[in-house]
């Protein structure tokens, strides 16, 4: 999962550790995943009130070919996701947010 500027500060002012929970791409900074899933899925989202906006809007995620967005073919539960048109304006700027910007 990408995460923004935003989301990279709000996780660090939570108390935790950069290396704990990142990853650093040619793209930018990701969540670290340990055994195939991300590092703070345990019972649940240890940080579900605060977790990164691109995990808020899951299964919606931005197809780079169509330059549109798409529900995750991978999702098991995509076709019970509803998608509002407030969700798409806010996944579009988030990926402007995170890979526009950095370029």
């Amino acid at each position: 999962m990408p995460l923004s500027n935003l989301d990279l500060n709000r996780i660090l002012k939570l108390g935790y550790k950069l290396e704990y929970f990142t990853v650093k791409t040619k793209e930018g900074w990701r969540l670290r995943n340990d055994s195939g899933r991300c590092v703070f899925l345990k019972e649940g989202c240890e940080l579900y009130a605060n977790r990164p906006e691109g995990c808020k809007l899951y299964p919606l995620i931005y197809d780079e070919d169509r330059e549109d967005v798409k529900i995750d073919p991978l999702c098991p539960y995509g076709c019970e996701f509803k998608v509002k048109k407030n969700d798409v304006k806010r996944l579009k700027n988030l990926y402007h947010e995170i890979y526009t910007k950095r370029k």
